[in-house]
C-alpha cells in the first residue's frame, strides 16, 4: 500500500481507528475478540454494509488469537468439553458466512443480534457462577448450542462468544476462567469458517487499505487489553459500559430499517 494513501485513510477514519483500539483492549482483557462491538462502530458509518461482516470477523480473529494462546499456556481449554462445541459450529458458522442476505435484511438481523447482546451482557451479573463443581457437560447439547450459535454468527459477522459465554454460565457449565477460555477458542474458530463462507459469497467486499489498519490497530490492542486485564475495570463494568452502548446502536438500527 501507498504510504500516502495509509496517512490519508488513518486521518481520515481517526474516530473510527480510536474506537477499534478502545474496544479491542477492553474486550481482550475478558477474552472476547470484540465483534459485537465493531459491527456497532461500523453500522453508524458509511462503509458499505457488505464489507462490515467480513472487518468485523478480521479483527475479531486477531484479537481472539492472543487470548487463546494465553489460555492454552495457562491450561485452561478442556478440549474434551470444547470439541462438541465447535463441531457443528465451524461447518454452520461457514454457511451462515456464505449465505446471501440484503442490506437491510442484514440490518435488521444485526439490530436483534445486538440488542440480544446488550440483554445478555447487562445481565450478566446475575449470571457468573464462581462454583467450582460443575454438572458434567451434556453432549448432544453442546453440540447443539454450537451449531445454533455458528450459524447465527457466521450470518451476522461475529464470533459468537457474546451468545455462548452467558449460556454456559446459565447452565453451569464450568468455571468461569473456563468458560472465557472457551468462549475464545469458539470465536476463533467460527470466526476463520465464516469469513471463509464470506469470501465464498460472489458479493465479498473489503477496504484492504482501511482493514489493514484496523487490524494493526486492534491487534496492539488486545495485546495490552490481555497484559493489564482487569487492573482499571472489573469484568462487571466493563460489561455493563459496553451493554449500554450496544442497546442504543441496536435500537437506532432497529428504528431506522423496521420502520423504512
Amino acid at each position: 500500500m501507498d504510504i500516502q494513501i495509509i496517512f490519508e485513510s488513518i486521518l481520515f477514519n481517526w474516530h473510527l481507528i480510536s474506537l477499534f483500539f478502545i474496544v479491542a483492549v477492553l474486550y481482550s482483557s475478558v477474552g472476547f475478540g470484540g465483534g459485537s462491538s465493531y459491527l456497532a462502530i461500523l453500522a453508524l458509518t458509511g462503509i458499505v454494509f457488505t464489507q462490515i461482516r467480513a472487518t468485523a470477523l478480521l479483527c475479531n480473529i486477531v484479537v481472539v488469537s492472543g487470548n487463546v494462546f494465553f489460555f492454552i499456556q495457562q491450561k485452561k481449554l478442556n478440549l474434551k468439553k470444547v470439541i462438541p462445541l465447535v463441531l457443528l459450529s465451524i461447518p454452520f458458522a461457514f454457511l451462515g458466512g456464505k449465505l446471501k442476505i440484503s442490506q437491510h435484511l442484514f440490518f435488521i438481523l444485526l439490530g436483534f443480534t445486538l440488542l440480544f447482546a446488550a440483554i445478555t451482557m447487562w445481565l450478566s451479573k446475575k449470571i457468573v457462577s464462581s462454583n467450582e463443581d460443575k454438572n458434567k457437560s451434556k453432549t448432544i447439547k453442546n453440540i447443539s448450542f454450537g451449531g445454533f450459535i455458528g450459524f447465527i454468527s457466521g450470518m451476522v459477522g461475529i464470533g459468537g462468544g457474546i451468545f455462548l459465554a452467558p449460556l454456559l454460565h446459565l447452565t453451569n457449565w464450568d468455571t468461569p476462567k473456563k468458560i472465557a477460555a472457551t468462549a475464545s477458542l469458539f470465536i476463533l474458530v467460527n470466526s476463520i469458517a465464516g469469513l471463509i463462507g464470506q469470501y465464498s459469497n460472489p458479493d465479498f467486499n473489503i477496504d484492504w487499505n482501511l482493514t489493514s489498519i484496523l487490524l494493526l490497530t486492534v491487534f496492539i490492542g488486545g495485546q495490552i487489553g490481555s497484559r493489564i486485564s482487569n487492573n482499571f475495570l472489573t469484568p462487571i463494568q466493563l460489561k455493563k459500559a459496553t451493554a449500554i452502548l450496544i442497546a442504543f446502536v441496536s435500537i437506532r438500527i432497529l428504528v431506522k430499517y423496521l420502520f423504512t
